[in-house]
């Protein structure tokens, strides 16, 4: 009996397992993507990484799809795939939905806010912590979480969309740009305060320092077209080409040591509009000069580039105005001096070892000279002590964010199922026998609809069912159902009601499509509208239509799992209850047919049509397995000669020998109240007759008991 209730379990709710791999796209529709002045470069691997080109050639970034590389799979079963464009410094140039099948999004609400959600990743940078969802509790103000808006009624999807981008990229941005989302950057610790003059920045290795002579450059040069294009350096072998000196100005103790008052001031006023820019000191005291004469001041300097575990570091000119403290040496106020900046939070980390490189240039020739070039580099790094190092902000799992940006709501769903099993499991006949128990039952419905249907999105559908077969076929992981724990805990209910009562606690308390098809039956009695009342033959031949529909559905996860989505537009439930009638008209009128329908035929999509429902009754079959008891009484005279519940029953779940067919109980317990009401229940009438009392209390829906000797119609 544990074996085939955890392989049950084990189908519905299945948490592990690898996803299988997709194919990457073609070349050619893949470059057809890509925004100019951009293009497309090489392949650099067998997931579909590659390089991303300037209109220069040179690389700027790389190109990926997430399915190959990320493969989770949605609500239809298969991946959501999405083109990645990203720079050299890890931040996204451009995030595009490729395919997908998520059942919400095709023909419910449209592609339109899938892909404008998309657009929320330009410019954000993957060091950063991106979340899905709305700040809640204390992780609102001050959070280094950066928040991205949802999809209303689409929040799962969206996740598991999201989950896909950051995991692809993480692995791109692992192996091409090494250290780049290692964490929150360092900060320089404003506090930190020790006195610190120029000769302790030497000793200490605060001030980087790299002397390259004449001669070291010719040597560079030796062998070349540009040997001897440098005769001022061959005049002075000895002399200084390049003296310079680095000097992170980003802890204040050091700016201190280094600037006199005014740059110092400036240089705090720049901290306070750039704080995220680290301020990066250069000085060359030789003939090198730090930059060209075309250099044009808040750019990127022309002849200094800088470096850090192999990538490069973004450096550009901060504008700020130089002037050394007077403990620095003179012949360094005599040089050349200029303040860089670069963004911490693109991965710079002054605590680690970085290099600079200044590029020695010559010219060959009069009218079109050739230009040649070697890098001078230099090794600094800062001690970490003058630095703050934030610990990485580590973002919950998506399920557990999912839990609390929804956790208001699953409390109320969670009391109300808890409060609904409870009366069933323990008092349900005494439930049924009380007289406000149909009004009573109409209000739960109403909650159901309102709450659980329309507000909450917890309407159950068919395609989870396919999602989870299909996900169980190709060896993926099920986690896609923790991202909707709303409609999983929903699931949850509908599978102990599986294994005790059969299909009847969700199609008659927890569908919120069933909820309005059985409104509509009491609307027709309202207007007195004729009821079509099929008869036992065709009952019976109109309930197997739903389980010849269930199969097809499941063929087609074998046989054209991309249709999925189509062929569960069987169910309005998308329609009615997800979207709010908010669709084309077709899809309107095809759920507002089955609802007209049921101003006269009770239930009809749900008895007849509904493969969900066809779903559960098998599942609900497998409680014999379990040893599932009979939970609705009979009587021996029920069937023979009592006729009346039966007849009562609207599912024509109640045969004529008096017997439940579990398969098809809805567990509106009309039956039930007719078996506790000592002035309805033929059987009880007679025995109290017949003993001489009389059968007290009032009659169920104004059903006369009958005389002595008389069988119940």
């Amino acid at each position: 009996m544990l074996k085939h209730l955890l392989s049950l379990l084990l189908l519905l709710l299945g948490l592990t397992g690898n996803a299988a791999m997709a194919d990457p796209l073609p070349r050619d529709q893949i470059a057809a993507r890509i925004v100019p002045p951009f293009s497309l470069g090489e392949l650099l691997n067998d997931k579909g990484v590659y390089q991303l080109l300037n209109s220069g050639g040179a690389e700027a970034g790389f190109v990926f799809e997430t399915a190959p590389m990320a493969p989770l799979p949605g609500f239809s079963g298969g991946p959501i795939n999405i083109l990645v464009t990203l720079d050299l410094n890890g931040t996204f140039l451009n995030v595009q939905l490729l395919s997908h099948n998520e059942p919400i999004f095709v023909s419910g609400l449209g592609e339109a806010p899938f892909h404008k959600f998309f657009e929320q990743y330009r410019g954000h940078s993957v060091s950063e912590t991106l979340v899905v969802g709305t700040p809640y509790g204390r992780g609102g103000a001050g959070s280094d979480l950066v928040y991205l808006d949802g999809v209303t009624k689409a929040t799962a999807s969206i996740r598991i969309a999201h989950e896909s981008v950051m995991a692809a990229t993480l692995q791109v941005a692992r192996e091409k740009m090494q250290g780049l989302a290692s964490g929150p950057p360092s900060m320089p610790d404003p506090d930190h305060d020790e006195p610190l003059a120029w000769q302790d920045l030497v000793d200490q290795g605060l001030a980087g320092h790299l002397r390259v002579t004449n001669r070291d450059v010719d040597a560079l040069f030796a062998g070349t077209l540009w040997a001897n294009d440098d005769p001022d350096g061959s005049a002075d072998p000895d002399g200084a080409y390049l003296d310079l000196w680095v000097v992170d100005l980003g802890p204040p103790a050091i700016a201190r040591a280094v600037l006199d008052p005014r740059s110092l001031a400036e240089l705090a006023r720049f901290a306070e509009v750039s704080g995220s820019d680290e301020p990066l000191l250069v000085i060359d005291a030789g003939r090198h000069g730090l930059v060209s004469e075309a250099f044009v001041r808040n750019t990127a300097p022309d002849r200094l580039s800088a470096s850090q575990d192999g990538f490069p570091v973004a450096l550009r000119d901060a504008d700020l105005l130089v002037a050394l403290s007077d403990g620095v040496p003179e012949a360094l106020h005599d040089g050349v001096a200029m303040i860089l900046r670069t963004d911490r939070r693109l991965g710079f980390d002054p605590t680690r070892p970085w290099e600079l490189h200044a590029q020695a240039v010559r010219a060959h020739g009069m009218l079109q000279p050739e230009i040649g070039s070697v890098n001078l580099n230099m090794t600094h790094v800062t001690d970490a002590r003058f630095f703050l190092k934030p610990e990485a902000v580590v973002p919950l799992a998506p399920w557990q964010e999912a839990l609390l940006n929804r956790q208001a709501d699953l409390i109320v769903l969670g009391v109300f199922l808890a409060g609904l099993l409870g009366l069933l499991v323990a008092g349900q006949n005494r439930v049924a026998a009380q007289k406000g128990f149909v009004p009573g039952r109409l209000a739960v419905l109403a909650f159901v609809l309102v709450f659980v249907g329309w507000w909450g999105q917890g309407q159950l559908s068919i395609v989870t069912v396919l999602a989870v077969l299909r996900t169980a076929i190709e060896g993926g992981s099920f986690a896609f159902l923790l991202y909707d724990p709303f409609s999983l805990l929903v699931w949850v209910a509908a599978i102990v009601g599986l294994l005790v009562w059969g299909r009847g606690l969700f199609c008659g308390w927890l569908c919120p499509f069933g909820v309005l098809q059985e409104f509509a039956h009491q609307a027709g009695r309202l207007l007195r509208l004729p009821q079509i009342d099929p008869s036992d033959l065709w009952d019976r031949r109109l309930k197997k239509v739903k389980y010849v529909l269930l199969a097809a559905m499941i063929g087609t996860v074998f046989f054209a799992p991309d249709r999925i989505d189509t062929v569960a537009e069987i169910e309005p439930f998308k329609t009615a209850i997800t979207v709010h009638f908010d669709r084309h008209w077709a899809y309107v009128a095809y759920a507002a047919i089955w609802l007209v329908l049921g101003l006269v035929l009770f239930k009809g999509f749900c008895r007849y049509v509904c493969p969900l429902g066809a779903f559960m009754a098998v599942a609900g079959a497998l409680g014999t397995v379990f040893g599932k008891r009979a939970w609705i009484d009979r009587r021996a005279e029920c069937g023979s000669p009592c006729q009346l519940c039966k007849v009562r029953c609207n599912y024509g779940a109640i045969n004529k020998k008096g017997a439940v067919d579990y398969s098809e109980c809805f567990q509106c317990l009309d039956c039930v109240t007719i078996y506790e009401d000592k002035a309805t229940c033929v059987p009880l009438v007679l025995a109290a007759r017949k003993s001489g009392r009389s059968a007290v209390g009032p009659s169920v829906k104004g059903v006369t008991p009958p005389a002595p000797g008389v069988v119940a119609p």
